[in-house]
């Protein structure tokens, strides 16, 4: 049913935890499944130079949480604009469909905590303020 990466980035998740002085903190739920995902950039540069994030939910939701850190570390802030829901869930080897809306937090997670970024530093990124923070579950 899961896929050897995604049980990998459950047993053992990377970028855990939080950042004191983050640049930008974002944080998104899902109240019908109960997941919620905080993430925490620290950009130095228009860089993600250090990423952690604390999850409460499945272990889906723990593994797209991993992968997506994974995925945006040591990245400029237009490159983490262009990972989307999909691109965690292929990096992960794929979810099951009932599990895809975790992939859509992890996205989500990103652009609030880019979205927070920008607040805090008056800073423009591309194709944030068109973003879509509805229900995951409308995304699959």
């Amino acid at each position: 049913m899961y896929s050897e990466k995604v049980m990998e980035h459950f047993r053992n998740p990377r970028n855990v935890g939080e950042i004191e002085d983050a640049d930008g903190i974002g944080e998104v739920g899902n109240p019908r499944c109960g997941d919620i995902m905080k993430m925490y950039l620290k950009i130095k540069d228009g860089v993600i130079v250090d990423v952690k994030f604390k999850t409460f939910g499945c272990g889906s939701a723990i593994a797209s949480s991993s992968m997506a850190t994974e995925m945006i570390k040591g990245k400029t802030i237009d490159e983490a604009m262009k990972v989307t829901n999909k691109a965690v869930a292929e990096a992960l080897d794929g979810l099951p469909p009932v599990k895809m809306h975790c992939s859509v937090l992890a996205e989500q997670a990103i652009k609030a905590a880019l979205l927070d970024y920008s607040k805090r530093y008056n800073v423009h990124i591309e194709g944030l303020e068109d973003f879509d923070f509805s229900d995951p579950d409308e995304h699959e």
